[in-house]
């Protein structure tokens, strides 16, 4: 049901058919160009929202795995928070607890 909620959203979003109380009110956005290829990038928080998740493109990067070099699949993303409503050091452990269910996605279900 959200799934298919979240398309017949996007796809009236980009017809320019939502009315505003369907996207106002808000307190987080994500905002993927990934999908773009775009590698990193930095968003702007719409008000009222405390922050936005800025997520660039996943793609194979040369990283240092126990000491050896190997090949593995690395995205970027960027949270920017308005510090009347989150503080940096909040913000810098969300994206800590993010970073390691993002590496570990087992942990979401057990």
């Amino acid at each position: 049901q959200i799934a298919t909620e979240a398309k017949d959203l996007a796809a009236r979003a980009r017809a320019r058919k939502l009315k505003p109380e369907e996207f106002q009110g808000g307190t987080f956005s994500i905002s993927n160009l990934g999908m773009f290829g775009i590698k990193a990038f930095s968003s702007i928080i719409n008000e009222p929202q405390g922050a936005i998740l800025s997520v660039g493109a996943g793609e194979q990067r040369p990283v240092v795995k126990n000491g050896q070099l190997a090949v593995a699949t690395v995205m970027t993303v960027t949270l920017t928070c308005d510090h009347r409503v989150v503080d940096g050091a909040v913000g810098a452990r969300w994206l800590a607890a993010f970073k390691a269910l993002i590496e570990e996605p087992l942990g979401l279900i057990l």
